[in-house]
């Protein structure tokens, strides 16, 4: 009888437990789906005042464009808006293709379509309307790719055609040069391993930004208030300026470039939505922005602050036909950077953490890393800030120095002075002509 009396009593202080349980998180969701909605309300004004912007910018420019003699073909592609007419082809391909016989010679030209995703709408080829294609898609995808891998060799052609005159073109890597290749499109070098073009890794951010440590830092102002965003674009700039005055030759353009940058911030209105900025940063700058914000909330100045970066940085992602495109030693094609990075942010402080596959270059060329980081104003935060920052940068260095890129091993050497309990093993260079004597 103790016993049974024991289990109803256990059963009827669960059911109240229970009961007070729902009803707390049915309080709990409703407030949550009001201030959700508030929030949706006022981003989804901001985001239609941004698109009517575009539009009135979009207006003027296609009034431009049509008084301009000789540079577009008034009866082309560019005027026709129709979606669903026939003769809707690709712009950007009938761009390439007309601007030649037009008499425009085009000094620098670079590829962004969206052949990460070419079967499912990342590609409409040329000779199908928008809705012919999407209905090819789903009724016959077989013939949508070849028409799509017809449509690669014709860009291709295109683009080949512009640089036998002089035209410098890069791939930005969304895998144009990677799928035309595979189209049996004309872009491979003589030794038909590598691409006739560089990426735009290869060429700029390479060299000039993530071998010396710099890349898209995140920050978002948690409280929704334009007036905290404007106060750490101001902190970051101060930061960035002290940093610059005593920065070393290499990198005083980067510093200078992103000074620029955040100071014309607010005058270019880049926000849409949430109170955000992205801004190019190396491991100092990124560990002492975010101490300068982390002290900004302890004493009030602005509300909690989560940091984060984009997965195209120093050290978040792999990806041989992008973000490590300027690593030569063969390790482009491993994934050990994205994923020590994401290991090791893990331990070191990070809030959440991300490990995935896919993204700009397209499922299973690419494994990307990533973070989020909130400062809350605490020595805590101040503590992991510090250790995870310092990793999530300096990781990527260290990988790039082992390629024995120059940048690299500047930076890395230059991390390792300001930092004595780093300690990186530095490339040997052997020397070229030897080995070639003996292999």
């Amino acid at each position: 009888e103790d016993t049974h009396y024991m289990l109803r009593e256990a059963k009827r202080l669960y059911n109240g437990c229970l009961d007070k349980y729902v009803n707390c998180l049915r309080e709990y969701c409703s407030s949550m789906v009001a201030l959700g909605r508030g929030m949706y309300a006022r981003e989804v004004r901001e985001l239609q005042q941004f698109q009517q912007e575009q539009q009135q910018q979009q207006q003027q420019l296609m009034h431009l464009n049509h008084h301009q003699n000789g540079m577009i073909h008034n009866n082309g592609p560019w005027q026709n808006n129709n979606n669903n007419n026939t003769n809707n082809n690709n712009m950007g391909q009938q761009g390439n293709e007309e601007l030649m016989p037009g008499g425009v010679f085009v000094d620098l030209g670079s590829d962004q379509s969206s052949l990460h995703n070419p079967w499912a709408g990342g590609y409409y080829p040329v000779g199908l309307s928008y809705q012919e294609s999407n209905e090819m898609m789903s009724s016959n995808p077989g013939l949508f790719k070849e028409k799509v891998q017809e449509s690669l060799r014709r860009h291709a052609s295109a683009v080949n055609s512009h640089t036998a005159k002089g035209t410098y073109f890069f791939d930005y890597g969304n895998a144009f040069l990677l799928e035309a290749s595979r189209a049996g499109a004309d872009i491979m070098n003589e030794d038909g391993i590598n691409f006739r073009y560089p990426s735009y890794v290869q060429d700029i951010m390479g060299p000039m930004c993530f071998d010396y440590g710099f890349g898209p830092f995140r920050w978002v102002c948690t409280s929704g208030k334009a007036e905290d965003l404007l106060k750490t674009d101001e902190i970051a700039c101060q930061i960035l300026e002290d940093i610059m005055s005593n920065s070393p030759t290499e990198i005083q353009q980067q510093m200078a470039d992103n000074i620029k940058w955040i100071k014309g911030a607010q005058e270019n209105k880049l926000v849409v939505g949430s109170q955000a900025r992205i801004l190019y940063a190396d491991a100092e700058g990124r560990i002492k922005i975010a101490e300068a914000f982390n002290n900004a909330i302890a004493n009030g100045t602005i509300g909690p602050v989560v940091l984060g970066r984009d997965h195209h940085d120093v050290s978040g992602t792999d990806s041989p036909y992008r973000e490590t495109s300027n690593i030569y030693d063969g390790s482009q094609f491993t994934a050990d950077m994205a994923v020590q990075n994401f290991v090791g942010d893990s331990f070191r402080g990070a809030t959440w953490i991300s490990l995935h596959n896919g993204g700009g270059v397209g499922w299973g060329e690419v494994i990307n890393g990533g973070f989020g980081m909130l400062l809350d104003g605490t020595p805590e935060a101040d503590r992991r800030l510090k250790m995870m920052l310092h990793w999530d940068v300096n990781n990527g260095i260290a990988r790039r120095s082992w390629a024995r890129n120059d940048e690299a091993i500047f930076a890395i050497k230059r991390a390792m002075e300001r930092t004595p309990d780093l300690k990186v093993t530095l490339p040997y260079n052997a020397d070229t002509a030897l080995l070639d004597s003996v292999i």
